[in-house]
């Protein structure tokens, strides 16, 4: 059994909502969490997908953050990974060849020569349970869990997974994972929310100014983003975003537009107890500021530059490139064999859990 981070209430009147029905047949459910500054999350019960966060500009006016569609449609047909949980492994894993302890477990490779976020039907495309929560300090939650079997895509080992989101009086969102396993077995989880600050549908966020608090990133070796398992300086790169800067200047800096996955601390550093601060986007016009805190060993910027305008949003508008940024959180997608940049295997009797927290304010 998981052990619980926030306590399981069964009396505590979370929103929930009907949200559509599988093709399977199976039911869909939205809770809404929310807190008395008026922000709101939606999260879906399929994928434990973010659906929507809402939260107010300088002036008060609420607007939703994050891409994502109206329907349960959307979700169910090609998109990329709006507002999902994905994995077992987040990111690229090179060649879809995955090493653990010695033995090699062939994973179907769903992004050229790679096996990326999970597979062909990773955690993003399954049905969670969900159950309300609240935190000792009184903050709404809900605590979303699945079972992967052993073999699921792939993958060795079952394994218990739980995801707990957190809204706070003050407006941030925490992502709480853990996970248990029979088998070692890597996880490296990722919230794969799309930002823009100004209100999902608005255009692109080519004016938000980015911060990104990273000494190394881990480069790509061709056009398929398969890493190179080399740790480079972001320093002297256009990579650098320890000092503030505008996205849109910064682009033809970043290999093909799209931004690095940032490695959080040296190789070899343990885990920190608590998540550390490690990004920062603000938007100018609405005056909105967005934090990320996190105990995860790397951060997978992504600038959205293949959003092609194919996908109609929640606003009724296309979003094309651009249209959304990810700032992904998450282990080194080849950490089961290179544990120097983070150790992301669960080990029986030897929970996994990691901290995200994206704090929502103003300036």
């Amino acid at each position: 059994m998981l052990p619980a981070i926030a306590q399981k209430s069964p009396n505590f009147p979370m929103n929930t909502r009907a949200f559509g029905n599988l093709p399977t047949g199976e039911n869909i459910e939205v809770h809404t969490l929310a807190n008395a500054a008026g922000a709101t999350v939606e999260i879906l019960t399929y994928g434990a997908i973010i659906r929507s966060i809402r939260v107010p500009d300088r002036i008060g006016q609420l607007a939703d953050v994050v891409l994502g569609f109206d329907s349960l449609a959307g979700y169910v047909g090609p998109h990329p990974y709006f507002g999902a949980i994905v994995g077992r492994i987040a990111g690229r894993v090179t060649g879809g060849r995955l090493q653990v302890e010695g033995r090699t477990y062939p994973l179907v490779c769903n992004n050229g020569a790679n096996h990326i976020h999970g597979g062909i039907v990773g955690l993003d495309k399954r049905v969670w349970s969900a159950q309300p929560a609240r935190r000792a300090d009184g903050a709404e939650s809900v605590r979303l869990t699945y079972r992967s079997p052993d073999g699921e895509e792939g993958y060795p080992g079952n394994l218990d997974i739980a995801v707990t989101y957190t809204l706070t009086a003050e407006s941030a969102l925490i992502v709480e994972t853990e996970a248990t396993a029979d088998q070692v077995t890597p996880l490296s989880l990722a919230q794969h929310s799309y930002f823009n600050l100004a209100g999902e549908g608005s255009g692109p966020v080519t004016g938000h100014v980015v911060e990104i608090h990273a000494e190394r990133f881990m480069g790509a070796v061709d056009d398929g983003f398969t890493l190179s398992g080399r740790a480079d300086p972001v320093a002297g790169s256009g990579n650098d975003f320890n000092q503030p800067r505008q996205l849109g200047p910064a682009l033809p800096g970043l290999f093909r537009a799209h931004g690095p996955l940032y490695l959080l601390r040296a190789p070899g550093e343990a885990q920190p107890a608590k998540p550390v601060f490690t990004a920062r986007i603000v938007e100018p016009g609405s005056g909105r500021r967005m934090e990320v805190f996190t105990n995860e060993p790397c951060l997978q910027f992504y600038t959205g530059m293949a959003l092609d305008g194919k996908q109609t949003g929640k606003s009724g508008r296309a979003y094309g490139p651009h249209a959304g940024l990810c700032l992904e959180c998450q282990g080194y997608p080849d950490g089961a064999s290179r544990p120097e940049f983070g150790d992301i295997l669960v080990r029986p009797g030897q929970p996994q859990r990691r901290t995200t927290i994206y704090a929502f304010g103003t300036f």
